[in-house]
């Protein structure tokens, strides 16, 4: 008999996708999808459940269907439906723990895996230009999205000492980018202009949409419990990505960041969270090394290429020529050169 899976956050991407991906695998019987809201379009041949899981009931759909391998999407850096950051917490902590609670009293669960992210790293001058999963973060994260993926690993690894017998798989992804998924970089970077960090051009690292779901696959088949960093190779630069979508950028003062908000929202853009501000000032590139040698898994994606896809994908064309921008480095470099070597 096939495994029954079980996974959540399924209303919108990649929560959607991935159930459409794992449905027809070979060794998959049923996919139940669960969420609080209804997807826009039901997927052909999942299971769809409307529910909330910080609701004790979670445990009555997964003991009834005797669900084996649970894939834990709800985790989410964003915002829900409706309410603000209480319910954003109380949905990514407090419904882990319902859905932790109900997998300890199912005997039927042998597989979880759990969507986490690369800023329970933080973000610190003193960062390590490499952080691997065993690296301690120089300053815990103390608000939104990362401090909830801090304590969500906590709780995932107590439910690993309570239930042995289940192998416990979490992933944590770098910044998500695709042309069809929506993610804070995301929106950012569709923004007509940039606002930065003054005196910062930080190392940034992404990972595609479609690696993301084949990482979720590959954890979900293979009995390959730990921690990985999920990353797409390489990096950029801030300012190179600006120059790539011929976006202009607005340097401003960390102690503006406030005023920066409010202009946001008045124009009804994106809203910039801690965890986006400590990313656009100090970056975060992860080491993929222990996927790849234990998990098995390997990014079709690198950075550079993720990046060109979302820009594509999205026709993110900026106010200014990425072509021509791409020229003035090397023009500048000629120029100083010619400076240096004038009878050159």
């Amino acid at each position: 008999m096939g495994r029954v899976v079980l996974v959540t956050g399924v209303a919108g991407d990649p929560g959607a996708g991935f159930v459409r991906m794992i449905r027809d695998e070979p060794d998959v019987d049923r996919v139940i999808g669960v969420d609080m809201v209804a997807p826009a379009a039901e997927p052909a041949g999942v299971d769809f459940v409307l529910a909330d899981i910080r609701n004790p009931m979670i445990a009555k759909v997964v003991a009834s269907a005797a669900v084996d391998t649970v894939v834990h999407l709800s985790p989410s850096e964003l915002p829900p439906i409706r309410g603000g950051a209480v319910s954003i917490k109380e949905t990514n902590v407090i419904g882990t723990m319902q859905l932790l609670a109900a997998c300890q009293k199912a005997p039927s669960i042998r597989r979880l895996v759990v969507r986490s992210t690369t800023a329970v790293y933080g973000g610190s001058p003193r960062d390590p230009a490499l952080f691997a999963e065993d690296t301690e973060p120089r300053v815990q994260p103390s608000t939104g999205w990362a401090k909830d993926a801090v304590e969500i690993e906590g709780y995932v690894r107590g439910f690993a000492r309570r239930r042995p017998d289940v192998a416990v798989t979490v992933l944590r992804f770098a910044p998500l980018l695709g042309p069809r998924t929506d993610s804070p970089m995301g929106a950012y970077f569709a923004l007509p202009v940039l606002p930065t960090l003054l005196g910062y051009d930080p190392r940034l690292q992404f990972v595609h949409e479609d690696d993301l779901r084949e990482a979720l696959r590959i954890a979900m088949l293979a009995d390959r419990p730990g921690t990985y960093n999920i990353a797409a190779e390489g990096v950029l630069f801030l300012s190179q990505a600006a120059r790539r979508l011929g976006r202009p950028v607005v340097p401003f003062p960390a102690a503006a960041v406030g005023l920066v908000n409010q202009g946001l929202r008045r124009a009804g853009s994106v809203h910039l969270s801690a965890e986006q501000v400590r990313l656009l000032t100090h970056g975060r590139v992860v080491d993929p090394a222990r996927a790849r040698e234990k998990l098995g898994f390997v990014a079709v994606r690198s950075t550079a290429e993720t990046f060109a896809d979302y820009a594509e994908g999205r026709r993110s064309t900026g106010l200014l020529d990425p072509r021509r921008l791409a020229q003035v480095p090397d023009r500048l470099a000629d120029l100083l050169l010619t400076r240096r070597n004038p009878d050159g």
